[in-house]
């Protein structure tokens, strides 16, 4: 994929996402060179970019990292169908991370995974900034097919900030 058509995806990501849960471009347009970092483009018949997920392949799991679909086709079923494909084809645990449940839209995020199989696990999750100058971002870690404990998701944290996050060290937070 050329820097030209990614700008398209990346322009639906940064209509989904917030800044503090996106790298800048150039960031996030090298992770295509990433062996373990994967972009699922979802298209119509016509060619027009209707979604997209991003995630993670490692040994022991799966990282959703990004899905987005077209503002104005939500609510038609294309982001579940792209995510039970993935799960589908997982043969290890999938984690993502999701904003607190402390608004109504982040409740109905929530509630989509939750639908699709996904577990919300109570333990404290911080996200890594993703760009310089930004603080750590508390977030909530799901799993799917079952629950985790904080224990069980340790390693899986480990290799998350180590290889998506570009973080040695972390926390015993």
């Amino acid at each position: 994929m050329d820097e030209m058509q990614f700008r398209e995806i990346y322009t639906l990501m940064e209509a989904a996402f917030p800044e503090t849960e996106l790298r800048a471009f150039d960031d996030q347009f090298a992770l295509l060179k990433h062996a373990r970092y994967g972009l699922r483009v979802n298209r119509s018949e016509g060619g027009e970019l209707l979604g997209i997920l991003a995630g993670w392949q490692f040994s022991a799991f799966r990282f959703v990292e990004h899905i987005a679909i077209h503002t104005e086709i939500r609510g038609q079923g294309i982001g579940r169908r792209m995510l039970e494909e993935y799960l589908n084809e997982a043969e290890t645990p999938v984690v993502l991370e999701v904003e607190l449940p402390d608004t109504p839209i982040a409740q109905r995020r929530i509630a989509f995974y939750e639908r699709i199989g996904f577990h919300l696990n109570p333990f404290a999750y911080q996200q890594p900034p993703l760009r310089r100058g930004q603080a750590p971002l508390p977030l909530h870690i799901m799993s799917y097919p079952a629950p985790l404990t904080e224990a069980a998701f340790h390693p899986y944290k480990i290799t998350l900030y180590r290889e998506v996050y570009n973080i040695s060290k972390i926390s015993a937070d």
